[in-house]
């Protein structure tokens, strides 16, 4: 590196201070323009360095006129502001340039580049497919990086630093300002201008007050413990099983069970266990039981299926057919969830039933409807949240044939079975499957298949009650009474003007094999059952001696009546003849007949609608009537069987959803939504319970007043 030491020259004796000053400029300027030329050129002598390097005492002292009358002479006589010889010092490789060359301007422009960052990389672009250059080349280098953390002076934390630093600045000044006293003493000196200090001098500080620490931790040393064990002991065993001693086995565990519950009943109806006796009690009998994680664990499942049929659940929700808009009326039906249990897969579904209290879910009655192949039966409760597998079941020793649940008790449902017991369960103890109430022989057990049972309200002692049909002629009401099921018959189906003969010659009247029964929603005593013979018989709780009326309905057997939940004076039938008829119960014909070309399993009035039912065929498909819009024609006639020769066996709609569901011959049961041409009613917004019935009377009415003219016009003509 050049040095170039510019000095400032001393003015001559007897010369003025402004000449003075102008040469010493003069001469300054000329040598660092011949400095500024030959850049190589050491202006520095060892002497000249020394001599600026120490500062004699008398130039460092306070400088004192003499007794010539000017200053920058010393005792001995000498100039001491005079220049003093400057030795130019060359290198012997210098070179040597002339006056042109010294003159001659040399340009360098300075960038920002790196010159060693790589310009020449490649990379594959995804969206043309092809390898290119990278035009962006990052020419940043860092040569020197340190972290730090900055506070502010005015911040707490700087306030606190700053006053600790302080503190310790003070005591060194101290310190220092001894010592410098000290030195005056001795030289007996005064400082410049023959002031003394009267203050402490302040340093200067960073006003952000940047701190530096670090530190660092030794690291444990590594320490390994072995240590060497006994092997455990070890036995060989072995023994031949056979069936005897597998027998005594489980004898033996049965024993040890009983045994359990035994010391466990006595204790808890004396209170006197302690809590090591059931811990060690419940240990034994629950240890495999999951009863603790069933709740989140149906949660999770829910959770599951929800994920696994989200666009069933997305469908159920949100679609609509748009093809309705250009079908003129006619509707549609979209199969949703299928729900299917293993152990009914070669069940017949014999029931269906919603839950009055929870929407989403309904019970489903196992069994079998051909006489020559009975079993057990099955009661299963089904959920929309979870279609993979039922929420409760419940095994049952004989075929179910029919069950209801009850509107104002939902955890009771009433049974009837193939062996004709009649049975109560209950939700509420889900841990037995054993029913609440079952009838016996000696509590008045039917003698044949029960086909239907039915709650009613409460009778006159405040207990609850219900009815059932069955195949030997009987009508009984039950009443659930304390721990006890106690009936009565209230109606024998005789069939008026026909004898069977009995043993010994006797004569007893013959009797209609019931089939079904339902009951008036708005008139409590009326009811009306029907048989095999395919009769309807119009009955009254107040009259249990003799019937109302006797409807010539069907041609073979009845399978399900159904009153209107609107209308009071009209039911629905539906016959193993292929024929649905609609009824005005004060009249004995019937006021419209569809013939559906294939025996009809089940009928449902819509809840939504007075004029709106749905009927099940052998044959697989579902009809969906709409009386106000077509009197002569289903709006929906639609297959919903997966596999051919399936046959469904009931159907009923949902309480407050447009969805119905449907049930066949192989435990199968099938969700469908209906399409808005198919739910009209429910779009409606001034739909209302009145308009409903006003809708059906009008119905009635246009079915009279034919009736009524031809009754006319035979007497007008006599």
């Amino acid at each position: 590196s050049n040095v170039i030491l510019i000095h400032l020259l001393a003015p001559l004796p007897g010369m003025q201070k402004g000449q003075a000053k102008g040469k010493t400029e003069k001469q300054t300027i000329k040598t660092a323009n011949a400095n500024l030329q030959q850049p190589s050129q050491v202006l520095a002598s060892k002497s000249m360095l020394e001599s600026k390097g120490k500062l004699h005492a008398a130039s460092r002292a306070p400088r004192r006129k003499g007794e010539d009358g000017f200053q920058g002479i010393n005792e001995e006589g000498e100039n001491t502001w005079a220049v003093q010889a400057k030795t130019i010092m060359k290198p012997d490789d210098q070179l040597q340039l002339s006056e042109q060359a010294l003159k001659e301007e040399i340009t360098r422009v300075l960038n920002a580049d790196n010159p060693h960052a790589p310009s020449n990389i490649v990379r594959f672009n995804f969206k043309e497919r092809v390898f290119k250059q990278i035009s962006t080349i990052d020419h940043l280098s860092f040569h020197f990086t340190l972290d730090s953390n900055l506070l502010h002076n005015e911040s707490e934390e700087g306030k606190k630093q700053l006053a600790k630093k302080e503190g310790r600045d003070g005591e060194s000044e101290d310190e220092e300002e001894g010592e410098g006293a000290k030195e005056d003493k001795g030289t007996g000196e005064e400082p410049e201008g023959g002031a003394k200090s009267t203050g402490t001098k302040k340093l200067l500080r960073n006003q952000f007050n940047f701190s530096e620490r670090a530190s660092q931790t030794l690291n444990n040393p590594l320490r390994s413990r072995e240590t060497t064990t006994e092997p455990p002991p070890r036995a060989t065993f072995s023994a031949n099983a056979n069936q005897m001693e597998i027998f005594d086995a489980y004898v033996e565990n049965l024993t040890e069970q009983a045994k359990a519950k035994e010391k466990k009943t006595p204790k808890s109806a004396v209170g006197g266990t302690s809590r090591d006796e059931k811990r060690s009690t419940s240990s034994e009998l629950q240890s495999d039981d999951i009863t603790k994680v069933a709740k989140s664990a149906k949660i999770m499942e829910r959770m599951v299926n929800q994920n696994i049929f989200d666009e069933i659940s997305q469908d159920f929700k949100y679609y609509d057919d748009p093809a309705d808009e250009f079908k003129e009326g006619l509707g549609t039906l979209l199969p949703l969830w299928r729900f299917r249990y293993d152990k009914a897969r070669k069940m017949a579904v014999t029931a269906l039933c919603w839950n009055p209290l929870y929407k989403d879910l309904y019970v489903v009655g196992h069994g079998s409807y051909d006489f020559t192949n009975q079993g057990n039966g099955l009661i299963c409760y089904h959920s929309l949240k979870n279609p993979s597998y039922p929420e409760y079941v419940f095994q049952v020793d004989s075929g179910v044939m029919s069950l209801d649940i009850h509107q104002e008790h939902p955890h009771l449902v009433a049974v009837g079975l193939y062996d004709g017991t009649v049975a109560v369960y209950t939700l509420k103890d889900k841990t037995s499957s054993n029913p609440l109430y079952r009838s016996t022989a000696k509590t008045g057990k039917h003698t044949d298949p029960v086909w239907q049972v039915c709650w009613q309200k409460n009778n006159l002692d405040g207990n609850i009650n219900f009815y059932s049909v069955s195949s030997d002629g009987r009508v009984v009401n039950w009443s659930l009474v304390k721990n006890e099921l106690q009936y009565q018959d209230t109606v024998k189906l005789e069939i008026p003007g026909s004898v069977v003969e009995g043993p010994e010659g006797t004569k007893n009247p013959a009797v209609g094999s019931g089939t079904a029964i339902a009951f008036n929603p708005m008139t409590d005593h009326l009811f009306i059952v029907g048989t095999e013979e395919g009769k309807i018989y119009k009955c009254s709780k107040a009259y249990t001696g003799h019937f109302l009326g006797i409807y010539e309905a069907h041609h073979t057997a009845v399978q399900a009546l159904r009153w209107n939940p609107f209308h009071q004076n009209v039911f629905a039938s539906c016959g193993a003849d292929w024929t649905v008829k609609i009824w005005d119960h004060s009249r004995k014909d019937p006021m419209f007949t569809f013939d559906l070309n294939s025996m009809v399993g089940d009928i449902a009035w819509a809840p939504y609608c007075s004029t709106v039912f749905a009927a099940v065929t052998m044959d697989g498909k579902v009809h969906v009537f709409d009386l106000s819009i077509n009197k002569y024609e289903p709006l929906c006639v639609q297959s919903v069987i997966q596999k051919k020769h399936t046959k469904l066996t009931h159907v009923v709609f949902n309480p407050s959803y447009p969805v119905l569901i449907v049930g066949d011959d192989r435990g199968c049961i099938i969700s469908l939504k209906l399409s808005p041409n198919l739910r009209k009613a429910l779009q409606e917004k001034n739909s209302t319970r009145e308009s409903e019935v006003a809708k059906m009377e009008k119905l009635v009415t246009f079915v009279k007043e034919p009736l009524l003219e031809k009754e006319v016009q035979p007497t007008t003509a006599s």
